[in-house]
């Protein structure tokens, strides 16, 4: 799907801006933003400040570029009513970006972002890259939480050959770790590019130096993983939770039926007493 993107470049008065990427809450609604006066429309991206530059994606992210502390606490603040579940602690990616005519698009290891061009695009690029790795750092942070959680479990089941605490328990860490992997697996698609590309094919090549820089689909990858095994240990200890509660079932079955046999010899002893 194409995205309507403006050409129109972004004014600076230096050579150097600051991007920074906010990861606000799980989501972020955007419906109602739509104006004239848009840069782009997928991602929501239009001018603010004296010459700023902000792009809002659904998933919970806000790039600024170019902005001023008062002037980001602006825009925060005229979104609060669309975010739902605001983070108390957001996650933060900061990136520098510089103008620079003379060289290609560019991003040597650890430096700043350099562009030919300061170009609506380009910056809708970045702030793709940016808003992904920042949702990623979150999501990375969950997992690894409920890693923290799990691991106990599964090394006294491993050297006790049973479960620890008791069935609430468990199930509620169970709830947990399948939440987080729903929440953070439809979070945001890591591997899709940016639908700017499709008009603007010749910005591939800085979209690729981004993914690498901050190492988008490695991250994404090894994410993807640790949601696996979140998935097999909460299957896991649900399966271990059934099997319990059938040997149980069983067990009172067993019960029952020894319970009868024992009423049915009482009866018929007693009713041979009776006769005699």
């Amino acid at each position: 799907m194409n995205a309507t993107v403006s050409s129109a470049g972004i004014s600076m008065t230096g050579s150097r801006l600051t991007a920074r990427a906010l990861l606000l809450g799980d989501r972020l609604d955007v419906a109602g933003l739509e104006r004239s006066d848009l840069l782009s429309s997928t991602p929501i991206a239009f001018r603010a400040g004296q010459e700023g530059f902000v792009a809002l994606f659904r998933f919970g992210a806000i790039v600024l570029v170019g902005l001023t502390p008062l002037e980001e606490d602006d825009v925060i603040r005229s979104l609060r009513q669309r975010i739902t579940g605001e983070f108390a602690r957001r996650e933060e990616e900061t990136a520098i970006i510089e103008l620079s005519p003379d060289k290609d698009d560019q991003i040597p290891p650890g430096g700043p972002i350099y562009l030919r061009t300061l170009s609506t695009e380009r910056l809708i690029v970045i702030a793709d890259a940016l808003s992904k790795s920042v949702s990623l750092a979150r999501d990375e942070k969950e997992a690894a939480a409920v890693f923290d959680v799990m691991e106990p479990f599964a090394r006294h089941l491993a050297e006790k050959g049973r479960r620890p605490g008791g069935r609430r328990e468990i199930v509620k860490h169970v709830g947990h770790a399948l939440l987080v992997r729903q929440r953070v697996s439809g979070r945001v698609a890591v591997e899709e590019k940016p639908d700017v590309l499709w008009d603007r094919p010749d910005l591939e090549r800085l979209y690729a130096r981004l993914e690498d820089e901050y190492e988008l689909k490695e991250r994404a990858t090894s994410l993807h993983r640790k949601l696996e095994v979140i998935g097999d240990t909460a299957q896991a200890l649900t399966d271990l939770i059934d099997t319990e509660r059938s040997l149980r079932l069983e067990l009172i079955i067993v019960l029952l039926i020894v319970f009868e046999i024992f009423i049915t010899f009482y009866q018929m002893f007693t009713g041979w007493l009776g006769g005699h």
